[in-house]
């Protein structure tokens, strides 16, 4: 009976090292994966402060919490599933959908450029003054939609070759880590004034500082807002491109790489930077022609009905409540004229 006994602990022991160098294996399989979608990552978290911009201060936290366990669904309830699907079963798929997240982003970057060219807000100046966190919210949860798949797609890519249940695990251990670090640094980025207030009131150096956070942050949200406008161009940009070339159309890619590798050979040891520079700029300027044409496409269909719409609304409001009704015909007076009025003689 003692030596079943040790039989078995020693195949639990087995067990549990195996387990054990199996969560190895996801651990740096996930880190290995998270490390190549760091760029989409900082873009994340460049994009997301923008949309807390001009709220009060209490609502700050609550707003971005909402944001993230939005993200949280995103990937566990909508892209989680769909990638492993995808990927088991239709993987020619992936492709176009991830290019149309991308049109998606370039959309809304090229909106926002527009919307500080003309001086007015991309969505409605109604929405602005209103501040109304459900659209707030809405928002950043669907842009956070494409961002976080370009994120779950790229991991998946370097798990492609694991097993089923390996690339489930690796990727949900992504999906939670990611979401932490991008919303954790933002809600960082957003109250450090906050903390430079409380910072200010003490003495010396101290204050200093805070007085200097304080005087920093607006600052730093606008220079966000910019990086994160340039993020949507950069990313969808970079998908199309990527895009267009997994789909056998090589000619956008092949001119793009082109010019990359001859900056990079051209200037030696600062070559791998100016690569890069130039393959990020080439995506950001196709984001925002492709933009752009979005832009005046919606401009020209789905907002001009919207305008069509509320002028109707606006008139049919300024007839019923800000002009005099007209008198009542002769049929209605005498129709209204009291019964037992006396007749003429």
């Amino acid at each position: 009976m003692a030596g079943g006994l040790v039989a078995l602990l020693d195949d639990v022991a087995v067990l549990a090292r195996a387990a054990a160098a199996s969560i190895d294996d996801i651990g740096a399989a996930a880190a290995k994966a998270g490390a190549k979608a760091a760029g989409v990552v900082v873009d994340d978290a460049a994009v997301t402060p923008q949309y807390v911009r001009g709220l009060a201060a209490e609502r700050e936290l609550p707003i971005i919490k909402r944001i993230a366990l939005g993200s949280l669904r995103n990937k566990f309830f909508i892209i989680l599933p769909a990638v492993l699907l995808l990927s088991q079963f239709v993987p020619w798929l992936l492709t176009p959908i991830l290019m149309l997240g991308g049109a998606y982003l370039c959309y809304e970057g090229a909106e926002k450029v527009w919307a500080k060219i003309a001086h007015h807000d991309a969505h409605g100046a109604g929405e602005e003054k209103l501040q109304d966190e459900t659209t707030l919210v809405s928002g950043a949860v669907r842009t956070d939609l494409i961002l976080s798949a370009e994120i779950m797609v790229i991991t998946l890519n370097e798990v492609i070759d694991e097993a089923f249940w390996s690339r489930l695990a690796i990727l949900a251990v992504v999906a939670v880590v990611i979401t932490v670090l991008v919303y954790g640094v933002v809600a960082l980025i957003v109250k450090m004034d906050d903390a430079g207030l409380r910072l200010s009131q003490r003495s010396g150096a101290v204050a200093t500082f805070g007085r200097g956070l304080v005087r920093a942050m607006p600052v730093v949200l606008t220079v966000l807002t910019v990086v994160g406008t340039a993020a949507m161009l950069w990313v969808g940009g970079h998908i199309l491109l990527l895009g267009t070339n997994e789909l056998n159309l090589h000619f956008l890619y092949e001119a793009v790489h082109h010019v990359e590798v001859a900056a990079h050979d051209a200037t030696g040891v600062l070559g791998g930077l100016v690569g890069w520079l130039v393959n990020t700029v080439a995506s950001a300027i196709l984001g925002l022609i492709v933009g752009a044409l979005v832009v005046l496409v919606m401009t020209l269909t789905l907002h001009r009905r919207k305008s069509k719409t509320a002028a109707a609304t606006a008139a049919a409001t300024t007839r019923t409540d800000g002009i005099i009704p007209a008198p009542p015909s002769r049929a209605a007076q005498r129709r209204d004229a009291p019964a037992d009025r006396a007749p003429r003689g």
